[in-house]
């Protein structure tokens, strides 16, 4: 009788646990990209530690923009005239940009 109510707390605690970790999960991810942005950039500053940066919009744009083709391309398998729609692109443009960070010919 003892063993099982050990047991039964142990199921309790592992469960209130991965409640815990869950909910810290769903919170990020309900975060809009924006406000993911906003503190990625706000860490960056600080990580910086009083040293300015330099070619900021270029390096922000290639680490969004990469990642973005990336999952439409993955998205569309592949196809660029699709993929080019979603985007709001052209597709001359989205070859050009797939081009650039070396994925999918």
């Amino acid at each position: 009788m003892v063993n099982s109510k050990k047991k039964s707390a142990k199921k309790k605690k592992r469960a209130a646990k991965k409640a815990n970790s869950n909910s810290h999960a769903v919170q990020l991810r309900n975060k809009p990209l924006r406000t993911l942005t906003e503190e990625a950039l706000s860490k960056y500053f600080k990580d910086l530690n009083g040293h300015q940066p330099t070619n900021l919009y270029d390096f922000v744009i290639g680490e969004v923009e990469a990642p973005l083709l990336q999952s439409v391309m993955e998205y569309t398998e592949g196809n660029q005239t699709i993929a080019a729609d979603i985007l709001g692109i052209n597709r001359a443009t989205l070859r050009k940009k797939l081009k650039q960070y070396r994925l999918y010919n």
